[in-house]
């Protein structure tokens, strides 16, 4: 099989796009959680999460709306410069001393970073076969995840200095090379499109249509909802032993930056090396199984020996995996799905699936909490529960990958537009 330059300029936009948009995601990521955290308290962590799949649901809705009406390309093109707009309005007025803007900004980020990430994998699935994806997949995330550690080196040397209130602001500039690359890459490999019956959100503009109709698509979405309960609890686990370790703000965003730039580094060499090599060589249904085994023993370990080293330890080896193996593998189940299924349900699954279930499962934590649950012992106890749901629910989800037709080699025949 030889990659084609329309393959290499798909894979390249989105690799570079992404680049951008991951570098700025760190500003806003360590400082949107510290921001909030000096407002509001640790302890209302899970209630900014619990009101989050509100502000996802209308994104996603405007979205759905937005892409009926301009089509794949123009709606990735002005939505990311949309989302740039909306952060640096959102940061000017906490600034100003509007606090109940950190928690916009929190839940914003949660929104924008997931629905630009989403609508470059849809360009992707489109613009490649199973056999280009194994080899370009991987690589793909790790020169994101580049991005995503330059932009934690750069918080942490910069919080301190300029302040954690300034840091989103990058977050917002980041997005105009973004918005550019992405563009390119779409004028060059050429725009994925719908077929006729598809054509203008004819089956509905959140593609819940196609979602009740593949049962891989549903199996997909309670796997993608096992597995962000598992992210939620280990994120609320180690954002609360770090708010006890180091309570002082810009320490702490400066400590979260030095982090996230050491867990996207290990997730690079995963991306770099070993996503290509696993996913050339091994079967696609072990790595989707062998994953949530993995998360069971780090889970567990946390369980058995709490500490802010081993919450770190279990929330890093998350992100990842599920930013290089899972990632890469989970993408290819799209490949084969119609054009509803890749931009429309795609996004209805990773997007508010990812954020609803967090927000949801953070909910009930503040159910909890009110309650008069004591919940630092319980977080691990309820990762190790979701990630033995996942395993569970991975099964069937393999079984019937297994057994569906064979994948196409290319999808150029879903492509319009220029190419070189």
């Amino acid at each position: 099989m030889k990659l084609q330059a329309s393959h290499y300029w798909a894979a390249g936009s989105v690799a570079f796009s992404a680049a951008f948009l991951l570098c700025g995601y760190e500003f806003i990521r360590s400082s949107s959680n510290t921001l909030y955290k000096a407002a509001y308290g640790k302890e209302k962590l899970p209630v900014v999460m619990a009101l989050m799949p509100l502000g996802v649901l209308a994104v996603l809705a405007i979205y759905g709306r937005v892409l009926s009406w301009l089509g794949a390309r123009r709606t990735l093109f002005w939505s990311t410069l949309a989302c740039g707009a909306v952060l640096a309005g959102c940061t000017t007025l906490v600034r100003g001393g509007w606090t109940v803007f950190t928690g916009a900004l929190y839940i914003f980020r949660e929104a924008y970073v997931v629905l630009l990430i989403e609508q470059y994998w849809s360009f992707l699935n489109s613009s490649l076969g199973e056999k280009e994806a194994r080899k370009l997949n991987g690589p793909v995330t790790g020169i994101a995840s580049v991005g995503g550690i330059l932009g934690g080196l750069l918080v942490q040397a910069l919080a301190e200095r300029l302040g954690t209130s300034a840091m989103p602001f990058f977050a917002a500039v980041s997005l105009l090379p973004a918005a550019f690359l992405s563009d390119l890459g779409y004028a060059r490999a050429g725009e994925p499109r719908p077929s006729s019956e598809e054509a203008g959100g004819a089956r509905g503009h959140l593609g819940l249509k196609s979602l009740r109709a593949s049962p891989v698509l549903g199996l997909l979405l309670t796997v993608i909802v096992s597995t962000q309960v598992v992210s939620t609890c280990l994120d609320l686990r180690f954002q609360g032993m770090l708010q006890d370790r180091i309570p002082e703000a810009d320490r702490q965003t400066a400590f979260s930056g030095g982090f996230y730039a050491a867990l996207n580094a290990a997730a690079a060499f995963l991306q770099f090396v070993a996503a290509p090599l696993v996913l050339s060589t091994v079967p696609l249904w072990t790595v989707l199984v062998g994953i949530p085994l993995i998360h069971l023993a780090a889970c567990a370990a946390l369980a058995i020996s709490p500490s802010l080293a081993t919450a770190g330890a279990a929330y890093l080896l998350f992100k990842c995996l599920d930013y290089s193996l899972f990632r890469a593998a989970k993408e290819i189940l799209y490949i084969p799905l119609p054009f509803d299924a890749r931009y429309r349900a795609k996004e209805f699954i990773d997007v508010f699936g990812y954020r609803f279930s967090k927000g949801g499962s953070s909910l009930a934590f503040v159910l909890l909490q009110k309650a008069g649950v004591a919940l630092d012992s319980l977080y691990a106890l309820v990762a190790l529960g979701a990630s033995a749901a996942w395993l569970g629910l991975a099964v069937p989800l393999v079984s019937r990958c297994r057994s569906a037709p064979a994948l196409p080699d290319s999808s150029s025949s879903r492509l319009h537009g220029s190419k070189p």
